[in-house]
Formats: C-alpha cells, structure tokens, sequence
C-alpha cells in the first residue's frame, strides 16, 4: 500500500517534487490506517549524471498501530464530560484513523455551543492513546434584533417565509411593521443544549416563543425539539388567537438534510372573517378548537449554500395528519412538497439560473370544514412576489381571502453577480390557489420583478421590487420584500 501511494515508477522522469509529495503521501496513508506515530526519516537521493538516473532511498518510520482510548475533556466547563464522552465515535481499543477524530470534532461543534473544538492524541501506553478533547465555550447568551415596515399602499418590507401553512405549533413569519428579539441561552443544562425565546411584535402577527433543543439526543446526530408558543394573528381570512404544544425528533445526515418525525397540539380561538359569499350564503363565524396535529417532514438538500446557493438542488416533503375538535370537527391530510434547482451559467458560476416547484394538498377536509388558519395561502415574498399576504386564491364577495385545499407556485430567477458585493436578479412567480384538492389552474396569478442583492459575507441581503401581472380588485401596483438570503 505504501508503494503504491508513493507513484514512482522506474523509468518515469525524476522530478524531486514528485519524491517529495511521494514520501507525504505514503505518511498520509500510513495515518489513515492507524499508524497514528509514522513518520519519514532523512532520505538519500543518488542523482547519476553518467547514466541520467534519479535513485530515492526513502525511509518511513511506521511505529505501532494505535488504538483509542478514553476521552479527557479540558475546557467546556458548562458541559458535563459524560455527554462529550457519548459523542466519541469508536469503542475502546479501536484502532485509530483521522476521519474518527474529525467526525468527533464535527459533532461537537454543529451543536452550535463552542466557538471551537479540536481532539488529538495523546501519549500512548501499551498502543492504547487517551483522546483529547479541548473546548472552547462560545458567550452564554445571546440577544438578536430585527425589524420590518409595510406601507398601507401595498408596499411591504418582507421578513422571512417558511415552506408550510399556519400554525402554532411551527408558526411562520408574515408580512407587516413590527419588531421581533431572540434570547438564546447556551448549554443551561451541561448537554450541549440551546434555549431560545422569542418575542414578535407585528401589526399582523404577535408571538412569544420557548423552545429547547437537545442535540445529540439518545443518540449522535438526533436532536429533540420542544416548544411552547402564544400567538396573536390578525390577516386578511381570520383572526386566530391560540397555544400550543409541540415535540419533534430531526435525524440528521448533515445539517440542512434530516427527517423530523413530532407533534403538536393547538388550542385556538379563531375567527373567520364574515363576509357574504357570491351565493349570497353567510360565512364565518367564532371557533374554539383543540387541534392535535402529528409530522413527518423531510428535507434533501444537495445545495452548496444554505443562503446562496449556485448549484445543485434541494427536495423538501412534509405530511401533517391533523384532526379538529370542538366547535368544529373534522380530520385530514395535509401535504406539501417543493423541489428548487440551480444551474450556475459560467465557469465562475458569476450567473445562476434557479427555479423552484411547490405543490400542496388537504386530503379528506372541505372548505369551510378545514378551519381558516389551517388553508393554503399564497402571495408574498416567499411565494408569489408582486401580491401581498395571502393575496392569491379565492376570494369572497368582499374580497377577504378564502384560502384552498391545494397550491401549486413556480418561480424562476436569474442571478448575475456584478462584483464581490453586489448583484441583480430578474425573476417570474407563478401561483394559484383552489378549493378542490387538487389544483385546478382555473386563476393562476403571475408576478414579475427585479430585485439587487448586496452580499454581507456569510449571504446575500436582498430588496425586491415585483408587480402582478394580472391584478385583481383591490391589489397593489407594486410589493417590495427585504430579507436576508436568497428568496428560494
């Protein structure tokens, strides 16, 4: 094996740079099998200028195989020593390779709580080589910011989307002026764990969320997720004011590719807004409901940013068995995938074309059965640019969003980078929203727009400008979004 990792022939020409990274490269091999002591020695090179020949005499010290031992942690004094313990990779007596020392240090720093974490070996007795492990804690706590601004002339400055519907149990962030803080507390409890409270306050939303992760939880890569949340909505379909519940497990492979299985369980006060339907039938009226929801969500992610992504592609899944009981009763299905694609155009990848393909489904309920809250919407900077909140789909007489049993929404963006800092992109949103399960596609709404994006480092910031292509009454001329990262 270390021959062969070495790659001289005789008769190929005798470069001294392909002798030397020949002798690391038999090292390197030696380290990935366990020789965790190897080492070169002074070589001798015979150079005959009579015969032309170039003659290596090279000497390499393996030393013993080495096999791991017990795990000493220095530092991390919030961490109990047990649970870095848990994380090692390998049993006693294994034998030593790099890849097991770095899988540990992976797994210590995606828990988020060290600003850094190293394992080396140490001396050896017997062949036998303590591991250790040295943390450094990041701050305790942390406090971050942020803020929106919308315009009562359609103009709105847009936070964030989530792919999914509303709920209290995974709640996601809407359209509107406001401010929203996070408290984050780091390793409360000595098991790498993470406390985050968070407080929105919003014209259209207000929120006050606790959640703790466990990473690592029973098992490497596994991260339980519980959370308490109260919650406050004022949209255009309903007024919702509720609690909830919730518990999840995600197994990750990496870390934006996992499957979630969890629950939650809501118990809301939801008003449907009344309007008077074209039958002229009345509609809406005051729910108190308990809504037990169970989750199985999944997320592949082949993308080489997570919020700036120029190649490579992503598939999200999530199914969401929910049953209604109180003032309403009633049980169904609800689905949702999306699949986003990007093909950089040039070798520096300065032009990315991106796309994106979202469906949904609500199987066994009916409108207006399937509580208001509980529909697909569409329109806004996660969906379709250039309508606002909940601005796609049916409406009633009066123009209150109706909300449906199905979506389906396309984008297609192109990106260009004109430097290091900034950029523009060109994009087209399609979207349509329908009563029936399954889209019918009898009143798709299109949006087009423009957008600049000025890179911070760690991703883009980015304002968009869009326009609905064929608005309906009531619709603004123009929508801008702000957020950080790409819209998809």
């Amino acid at each position: 094996a270390a021959a062969q990792a070495l790659g001289l022939q005789a008769g190929m020409p005798g470069r001294a740079a392909d002798i030397v990274i020949g002798e690391a490269k038999v090292v390197a091999l030696l380290d990935s099998l366990g020789y965790a002591d190897a080492a070169a020695e002074p070589r001798e090179v015979i150079v005959d200028h009579a015969d032309k020949s170039v003659r290596p005499d090279i000497r390499i010290r393996a030393g013993a195989v080495a096999r791991l031992g017990n795990v000493t942690v220095e530092g991390g004094e919030r961490t109990r020593s047990g649970f870095v313990r848990k994380l090692a990779p390998w049993r006693r007596g294994d034998i030593y390779s790099p890849g097991k020392l770095a899988k540990f240090e992976r797994r210590l720093t995606d828990t988020g709580v060290y600003d850094s974490a190293s394992a080396s070996l140490g001396a050896g007795e017997n062949g036998v080589h303590p591991v250790i492990v040295k943390l450094v804690d990041r701050p305790p706590r942390t406090i971050e910011l942020g803020a929106a601004f919308s315009t009562t002339a359609g103009a709105g400055f847009y936070a964030s989307a989530a792919m999914g519907g509303s709920s209290l149990g995974a709640y996601s962030t809407i359209e509107g002026s406001g401010v929203d803080a996070k408290w984050i507390h780091y390793n409360l409890l000595g098991v790498a764990d993470t406390a985050t409270v968070t407080a929105r306050l919003y014209d259209i939303q207000q929120v006050l969320d606790l959640e703790l992760d466990l990473p690592d939880w029973r098992r490497p890569d596994q991260i339980l997720k519980t959370g308490l949340v109260g919650l406050n909505e004022r949209t255009p379909a309903y007024d919702d004011t509720g609690v909830g519940l919730r518990a999840s497990v995600e197994r990750h492979w990496s870390k934006t590719t996992y499957v979630s299985v969890g629950a939650y369980i809501d118990y809301v006060s939801l008003s449907e807004k009344d309007a008077i339907n074209p039958e002229g039938t009345p509609v809406g009226e005051k729910l108190n409901l308990v809504i037990p929801t169970a989750i199985l969500a999944g997320v592949l992610d082949r993308s080489n940013d997570a919020l700036d992504p120029t190649q490579g592609w992503r598939a999200q899944l999530r199914f969401e068995p929910t049953f209604v009981t109180g003032t309403r009763q009633v049980g169904y299905l609800k689905a949702l995938g999306q699949v986003t694609g990007y093909l950089p155009l040039g070798a520096r990848a300065q032009t990315v074309l991106a796309g994106r393909i979202e469906l949904g489904s609500i199987v066994g309920g009916a409108i207006p059965a399937v509580p208001a809250d509980r529909r697909f919407y569409s329109g806004g900077g996660g969906s379709v640019r250039g309508y606002a909140y909940q601005g796609v789909g049916p409406r009633l007489a009066d123009n209150t969003p109706e909300g449906g049993l199905s979506l389906a929404e396309a984008s297609v963006e192109l990106r260009h980078n004109l430097s290091a800092q900034w950029g523009v992109a060109a994009f087209v949103d399609v979207g349509t929203v329908s009563l029936s399960q399954i889209p019918d596609f009898k009143a798709v709404s299109y949006g087009a727009g423009v957008g600049v994006r000025y890179n911070l480092g760690f991703g883009p910031i980015r304002l968009d400008v869009a326009t609905p292509l064929n608005p309906r009454r009531g619709d603004a001329p123009v929508q801008v979004y702000v957020s950080i990262g790409q819209s998809f």
